[in-house]
């Protein structure tokens, strides 16, 4: 089979401009090949990638021992639908499980985990008429309707309604307020442990206990969406280790397994039978493909010790960016949480996306004046240094255009 020729960056635009639905706003650049830390497009630019994947390439890109998992499991097996057993499937499952609690499911993306959380909470509390969740402000959960009804955001939700039944809305931090929304109907709480999208927002250790005892005196699932702090992005194996409160139901995607579409759904012992047969399914998730690479990806991450050198990484981006707080006025707030990064600003962040571009550095802005990094769990010091440098400069240019 002749492979055809690479096209230009204008070209691939332009295929899109023709073929493609303009849903999602791109950037004029068309990647071809990473490796590590970085990206090439192709006109040959590098660019050092601090938000690679939107998370989900946890080990950067082309890592030796993902790649080579994949290409042996391809030549294999694929895919086989879930009425057959399957070794990868199981043996993945109880990587996760061992380092965490209880059963899994699987499924393909991290809106797909959070719309099996919610059918399993339904389910728990069906016979009691329980079928209220508690979500939280500045949330983020999915697109499909179920994880968007819990996102608590209302600029998702513009022209979609009516949404679907069944969802309130707290501020995070707030348990009195929680309290307030606790109902006979209700059967649970769900939360992410750090909210990513809303800002790397990071809940007080008292607040998610709080959430935990709620749920124990009024028999509710605590669910955390893990989608974004699984898989040791926090230096932890899951967020909730950060902080010692372990949920009943937790759910994940983004890394799970290092840039192939994998999501998964974690409930206690107890709670795994209220998804029975025939109440929820999933064509492709636990396919060979996708249970290889997280199971390659989660064996990198413990062979090469990827736990610690997140907290590591997480202390020098502290140490360097509250070393220049005092020179950066813009700067309002930073929230870190292993290789989660906020830089919160009290002017709009999106110019600082296109100015770190053009110095060849990738990152993300998001809640409208946060600066978002997502670096992968191996990035090196010297990467991580080049990087921040950068972002640094982006923040003193900024702060120069607005004094």
């Amino acid at each position: 089979m002749s492979v055809p020729a690479a096209m230009d960056s204008q070209s691939t635009i332009s295929l899109f401009d023709q073929y493609v639905i303009p849903n999602y706003g791109r950037y004029p650049v068309s990647l071809v090949r990473g490796e590590g830390s970085r990206v090439w497009d192709a006109e040959g630019r590098s660019f050092l990638d601090l938000f690679p994947g939107w998370g989900c390439n946890i080990l950067g890109y082309s890592h030796v021992g993902l790649v080579e998992a994949i290409q042996e499991q391809v030549s294999r097996l694929i895919h086989v639908p879930n009425t057959w057993y399957i070794e990868q499937q199981g043996r993945f499952a109880e990587f996760l499980c061992s380092r965490s609690f209880g059963k899994a499911f699987f499924c393909n993306s991290g809106a797909e985990a959070n719309e099996a959380a919610i059918k399993l909470a339904r389910l728990h509390g069906a016979a009691a008429g329980r079928y209220r969740m508690i979500t939280f402000e500045r949330g983020f959960h999915g697109r499909t309707f179920g994880a968007l009804t819990a996102t608590a955001q209302p600029k998702y939700h513009e022209g979609l309604g009516p949404l679907m039944a069944g969802f309130r809305y707290a501020a995070m931090g707030d348990l009195e307020g929680v309290e307030t929304l606790i109902d006979d109907e209700t059967c649970a709480i769900m939360i992410e442990p750090v909210q990513g999208e809303g800002g790397v927002r990071i809940p007080d250790v008292e607040f998610l206990q709080g959430l935990r005892n709620l749920c124990d005196a009024h028999g509710l699932l605590l669910v955390f969406d893990e989608v974004q702090t699984g898989m040791g992005r926090t230096g932890e194996w899951f967020g909730y280790q950060q902080f010692g409160v372990q949920p009943d139901v937790l759910t994940m995607a983004k890394g799970l397994a290092g840039g192939v579409a994998c999501g998964a759904l974690i409930t206690r012992d107890e709670y795994a039978g209220d998804l029975r047969p025939g109440m929820h399914a999933s064509t492709f998730g636990g396919n060979s493909l996708a249970m290889a690479a997280g199971l390659a990806t989660g064996e990198a991450i413990e062979r090469e010790g990827l736990l610690q050198n997140v907290k590591d990484n997480a202390d020098y981006v502290r140490e360097r960016l509250e070393g220049v707080r005092e020179t950066l006025p813009i700067i309002r707030e930073l929230r870190i949480c292993g290789m989660m990064i906020g830089i919160d600003l009290n002017i709009p962040s999106g110019p600082a996306v296109g100015k770190a571009m053009e110095k060849g550095v990738l990152l993300n802005a998001t809640q409208d004046t946060v600066v978002r990094l997502l670096p992968a769990l191996n990035i090196t010091r010297g990467d991580l240094e080049e990087g921040l440098d950068v972002v640094i400069s982006v923040l003193q240019d900024m702060a120069e255009e607005t004094a």
